[in-house]
């Protein structure tokens, strides 16, 4: 049969248009064949036979930089429990949260897969419309992928599955093997994770929280982060209302659940006592946000990582500090109790070779390597120098920017004007702001160098603003640190009122050394899976400061040691470039320096961990108040590096 197009007996557009017989035709051709291709797809479709490799899960393995094992974790915690033994509520509690139909649905939902679609199709996310069976298919016999064969796939299988297998055992499998945070797959394991018991035990409030943790568990588990518990404490709330509403949970019941089932603290695998546990995380954390590995998956197992940690730097720091805090005397000196100390020495390629993060992982999770709420204090006036050097500073508002050199004389007595361009700053109190110096010492005229080289804070609180605290703030992040640690746009930024980590400290001296070249920090040199390496992004080097004004730097580093406020660590060994770090409140100490080889970078501080609120250093040790709170970061310093080096 011919088809009549182009139209006979029609001119112009008209000729091109198609009938609507044949816009029918078409239609109906092509339905047809979309019918055809969908059965013979249904009907080549197979339930598989092998399971995903949930079941077949190993350890993670975390290697030294040298090759040597550091730590094996696993083997993935699952536990499969039957159905009877999950109180029904907590069921419920699923059910309310993931697919309140799942009893009445023949395995899939056609209005979820509608939107899963057009999500799909426009780019967005495609799990809200899979149900439970959909999700138990995907976790035991496909992968998370998410494109269109995938999840073609998925569905004919659930409809397959869902006429072969009972209600109740896709229930019990998908409780049984979803992934709950972790390291934890199977609602058993998760209820002994989140809460300490059995699943038998746990009530419809906590059972409502687990559930939350099915939408994706690294953004809910309240340990991670605030908001993260803001997250898990919302949804919880919301699932017991759908409860209520699906007729489930009573509201008389549902009243009793105000309170969010605060979960406990994860528990610390015995594996990661000492140092290792905050080596692993901190391995973990990169991989996790340097590789497209997601927590669910990197809890499967089977990933050989390849840290940028030194066993012997490690223990040579861990060794430091036990030394360092000998005379420290919590049980019966008031001023010594809650001490922490946080060190970190980085290569200046970036690498972390070392870490100091607490004095047992498994005594205390939080890594004091890696805080970032502890003022760094004068321990961040040389990056206002390079600022200066690199920058100039303008006097005048409007006018031009004019070149300081290491020579340029400052007003270096105690209790001078903070100035800007329209005269006295003024700060929140009503009060022009004045500089302060360690002691109060008043020093006359100083040039910078002097300045950084005796640790005169004055005048380089006042070069912070004559650069202008914004352009000060670019040249830190340029180094490396984290704009969320940088302190606020007052005189104090220039004297260290900003918080970062050890880490992140130790690394931006690191470019001083190096040039002018900066790294960021990394701890993971790669990974693999069952012996397939996998991408792994790396920093790359960039140019923070110019080679001339990194070079002014290092040599006022350098005179610090070799006759100046880090002199106490000349004894470490040549050619050594410091600085120590106090703040004006007595919070905190730092000592920061490098050698050709190591950047290394030693803060302490006095906090209870439960409202990081920090304490004064005055008295630490039975030291008098005339002693500098760096005194003992610079002994912890000097000790590890006179091995360290070597």
């Amino acid at each position: 049969m011919r088809i009549d197009y182009p139209r006979r007996g029609r001119r112009g557009v008209r000729r091109w248009l198609p009938s609507w017989r044949q816009l029918l035709l078409v239609a109906g051709t092509g339905a047809a064949g979309l019918s055809g291709w969908l059965l013979w797809f249904y009907a080549h479709t197979a339930v598989p036979e092998d399971l995903n490799s949930f079941a077949t899960q190993q350890n993670n393995v975390y290697y030294w930089a040298d090759g040597s094992e550091m730590a094996r974790i696993g083997p993935t915690n699952r536990q499969e429990v039957p159905l009877g033994q999950v109180p029904e509520p907590v069921q419920w509690a699923v059910l309310a949260a993931e697919n309140e139909t799942f009893y009445d649905d023949p395995g899939i939902s056609v209005t979820g897969i509608g939107r899963a679609v057009v999500q799909m199709v426009t780019g967005g996310e495609t799990q809200g419309g899979s149900t439970i069976t959909q999700q138990y298919v995907k976790n035991i016999y496909l992968n998370q992928r998410q494109d269109m064969s995938r999840k073609l796939s998925e569905i004919v299988i659930a409809i397959k599955l869902d006429d072969r297998m009972s209600k109740q055992d896709i229930l019990a499998g998908y409780l049984n093997t979803s992934w709950f945070g972790r390291g934890s797959y199977g609602i058993e394991r998760a209820a002994a994770s989140y809460y300490g018991k059995d699943v038998s035990q746990l009530d419809p409030s906590e059972g409502a929280f687990l559930a939350a943790l099915l939408k994706g568990a690294g953004q809910y588990d309240p340990a991670v982060s605030a908001e993260n518990r803001e997250r898990a404490e919302e949804r919880w709330s919301w699932i017991l209302d759908r409860m209520v509403e699906v007729g489930k949970l009573s509201a008389a019941e549902r009243a009793k659940y105000t309170v969010f089932p605060e979960p406990r603290p994860q528990p610390k695998s015995a594996g990661l006592s000492g140092q290792t546990g905050y080596l692993v995380d901190m391995a973990r954390a990169y991989v996790e946000s340097h590789s497209d590995i997601t927590p669910a998956q990197f809890d499967l197992g089977g990933h050989q990582i390849r840290t940028t940690f030194e066993k012997p730097r490690v223990d040579a720091l861990a060794a430091a500090v036990r030394e360092g805090t000998a005379g420290i005397d919590p049980d019966n000196r008031e001023a010594d109790k809650l001490l922490k100390v946080g060190a970190a020495s980085v290569a200046p390629d970036g690498r972390i070779v070392a870490l100091y993060g607490g004095t047992d992982y498994l005594k205390q999770g939080f890594n004091n390597a890696n805080t970032t709420t502890v003022p760094i204090g004068s321990a961040f006036t040389p990056v206002v120098y390079a600022a200066g050097l690199g920058q100039g500073v303008q006097r005048q508002r409007g006018g031009d920017r004019t070149p300081v050199t290491p020579a340029t004389p400052y007003n270096g007595d105690d209790g001078v004007n903070v100035m800007t361009p329209e005269g006295p700053y003024w700060g929140r109190d009503g009060k022009i702001v004045k500089t302060a110096n360690d002691g109060r010492r008043n020093w006359g005229t100083v040039t910078l160098r002097n300045a950084v080289e005796q640790s005169v804070n004055g005048p380089l609180m006042q070069l912070g603003m004559d650069v202008g605290l914004d352009r000060v703030q670019k040249t830190a992040t340029d180094l490396g640190l984290l704009p969320n640690s940088l302190g606020e746009l007052v005189p104090a930024l220039g004297v260290g009122n900003s918080t970062p980590s050890a880490v992140r400290t130790a690394d931006a001296y690191a470019a001083f050394a190096a040039g002018g070249s900066h790294t960021d920090p990394y701890s993971v040199l790669r990974i693999s899976r069952n012996g397939a390496q996998l991408p792994l992004r790396l920093p790359a080097a960039t140019q923070a400061l110019t080679p001339s004004v990194a070079a002014e730097v290092d040599a006022a580093l350098k005179g610090s040691v070799r006759d100046g406020a880090a002199k106490p660590a000349a004894e470490a060994g040549p050619g050594l470039a410091a600085k120590p770090g106090t703040t004006a409140d007595r919070t905190a100490g730092w000592f920061v320096g490098y050698n050709g080889q190591l950047s290394t970078a030693v803060t302490i501080f006095r906090a209870d961990l439960k409202d990081m609120k920090l304490l004064s250093l005055e008295g630490l040790g039975g030291a008098t108040p005339d002693t500098s709170d760096a005194a003992l970061p610079t002994r912890i310093w000097s000790t590890y590096m006179k091995t360290a080096a070597q």
